[in-house]
């Protein structure tokens, strides 16, 4: 629902507060999960209304055309990974569509209240009646906000990938960080799908498309063999991985990968989500 690993760090510590502060008037009107996930849900609804929503650079305006221009940055509340660590590891694999970077950048557009409804039941998959008693509404106002949600979402579907097999994940990640660790050009263009795309926060500006997209990576990210160091992660159920620059912690990297080769980089230069990750600040 927040769309980043801070905020929702700081809303789950609040959400224990609040059920410590009030376990004493639960009543077992419902299970101990609902009545957690009510608070949970309205400490996120709370969360919201004193934040804008989340941003990826494509939120922000159309691909730019020349991938030798400078590229602008942006003081925005950026959409963040969060690592596979922290999450369910059953949910991963039952839910593995609903934790993608897309589709979380897609939720960002709805209002809160269609966000939380869209989550429970479409993600979570809770039948109506429990999320309107975690809602506290009725089952007539959770079928309507749902569909209200769906439509709007079904106006920007979000790039979701075909299925693919674990072991061709890891061997997409491994060849992706050998090409970036070695300067390789012609290892990327063979990696990336001619429709790829590359979002890189804080910058606004992306691109679109294999032809502007490894220029772009050659001339202004690569540098030379060795300035970058790559280790394997995996961020949202997607493969990912921490970079350094030059020996310093740069950031996130998640990749979106079909069967037909990779669909879009996001990268997060944040350091700060290196230790989010659980990854040393140098190498």
């Amino acid at each position: 629902m927040l769309g980043s690993v801070d905020d929702a760090e700081d809303v789950v510590q609040e959400t224990y507060m609040r059920a410590w502060r009030s376990y004493e008037a639960f009543q077992g009107r419902s299970s101990v999960r609902t009545w957690l996930h009510q608070i949970a849900t309205n400490a996120c609804l709370s969360a919201l209304s004193h934040s804008s929503r989340r941003f990826l650079p494509s939120g922000l305006g159309g691909p730019a055309d020349d991938p030798m221009a400078p590229p602008t940055a942006a003081e925005a509340p950026w959409v963040q990974p969060i690592p596979d660590s922290l999450l369910d590891p059953a949910a991963i694999v039952a839910a593995r569509d609903s934790l993608r970077i897309a589709l979380i950048a897609t939720l960002q557009k709805l209002p809160g209240r269609q966000r939380a409804v869209f989550v429970l039941r479409d993600v979570l998959e809770w039948p109506a009646s429990d999320v309107a008693q975690a809602m506290g509404t009725s089952t007539a106002a959770v079928k309507s906000t749902l569909q209200r949600a769906r439509a709007r979402l079904a106006q920007e579907p979000p790039d979701v990938e075909q299925t693919v097999e674990p072991g061709r994940l890891s061997t997409v990640l491994g060849h992706y960080i050998a090409a970036i660790e070695e300067a390789d050009g012609a290892a990327l263009e063979r990696l990336l799908r001619v429709d790829a795309k590359i979002e890189a926060t804080p910058w606004r500006t992306w691109f679109a498309g294999r032809a502007t997209c490894v220029p772009y990576l050659v001339q202004q990210v690569l540098g030379s063999p060795g300035t970058w160091r790559l280790l394997p992660t995996s961020a949202n159920g997607q493969p990912a991985a921490v970079g350094y620059l030059n020996g310093r912690a740069y950031g996130i990297v998640v990749l979106t990968v079909t069967t037909t080769g990779i669909a879009r980089i996001n990268a997060f230069g944040d350091p700060g989500l290196v230790r989010r990750f659980g990854f040393p600040e140098a190498v």
